[in-house]
Parts: structure tokens; sequence; C-alpha cells
């Protein structure tokens, strides 16, 4: 009777401890989320279950054209890319991205860049939208992939780090869909 017992309260303990470190993994360091819309089409699909690296940024910086996750409101978390860093002039002009006066690539676009009548991206400048010539220090703007049909910088301004959840990459569900997007 005793060695059962014992038994017991081990596979307790046991249980208890894989609980607890379950929990802190998932608050402090990855954590899952789901894609819910077609805003990051065609680079994620509504639906896409993915990781959030929640500890990349506490100890790195954010790069230009890293998929974040962050808060938007209270209670909705967006996914989007980073388009502009703390200090970048941002415009588009003709569907080119501008940063700082230099034209940058944008190749997750080129599939939809080529099958729109039209622009994808909309003219626009960053002191149009948010009233500030460069992105603030301590904040970023986002943009979604599918431009057309996303709400994002543009919509909602630049967004400050500390909202940031993390950096996601990883897509692990659906099964056959397995992949790490860039």
């Amino acid at each position: 009777m005793a060695k059962a017992k014992s038994e017991l309260w081990e596979w307790i303990k046991a249980l208890a401890i894989a609980v607890i470190l379950a929990a802190v993994i998932r608050y402090f360091f990855f954590a899952p989320i789901v894609v819910d819309g077609e805003s990051m089409m065609p680079t994620l699909h509504n639906e896409d279950r993915m990781i959030v690296n929640k500890i990349g940024y506490k100890i790195g910086k954010p790069d230009r054209f890293d998929i974040v996750v962050f808060h938007a409101t209270a209670d909705k978390d967006y996914i989007k890319r980073i388009i502009g860093l703390p200090g970048d002039e941002v415009q588009y002009r003709n569907d080119v991205l501008y940063i700082n006066g230099e034209p940058f690539e944008e190749p997750y676009l080129d599939e939809y860049k080529n099958g729109v009548d039209g622009l994808l991206t909309e003219n626009f400048t960053l002191e149009e939208i948010t009233g500030s010539k460069v992105v603030p220090e301590g904040h970023i703007f986002v943009l979604g992939d599918n431009r057309r049909y996303s709400r994002d910088g543009r919509h909602i301004g630049t967004i400050p780090l500390e909202e940031v959840l993390g950096k996601t990459n990883i897509v692990y569900w659906p099964l056959k869909e397995i992949r790490k997007v860039d």
C-alpha cells in the first residue's frame, strides 16, 4: 500500500512539474497562434497555425520583413510583416517600396503583383498616413502581404515595440503545409 501511494505521489509530482514547465515555456518563450483571415496571403493562409518566438526580440532587434504578431486592440492580435524600422522613411510609388529613398524588392508579393489589374499597393507616404516623416523611435511600421485586403499600418499607424509579442516563421498545421516562411 505504501509503495502504491509513493508511486502515485511521484506521478502527481511529475505531472505538476510538466504542467508548470509547459506554462512557463508558453508564457515566456513560445506560443501557438492561428492566422485569422487572408491579409497575409499568399504567404500565410486562413487557419494556418504557427509558433510565435517570444524571446527573439528580448535579446535582439526586429529585422525588416520579419513576420510578427502584435496586440492591435485589447482583444485582437494581428500578424503582419515589418516594413519600416525606427528612423525609416517609408513610401510606396507605382507598386515599388522605397525605404529612405531606396527601392526594395518584395519577392513574396510577386505572385499577387502578376495576377492583379492596376497597383497591388496604392501609393502612399508614411507622413500622409501618420503625420510623421519617419517611423518613430521604439515603433515599427507593418503591412499585410495581401495589400488590397489588409488592415495594417496604413490604417492603424505605427506599432510600439512593446506591443509586439514576437516573430513567427514556422507553420506547423495543417500537416501537409508544414513550412518555414520568410
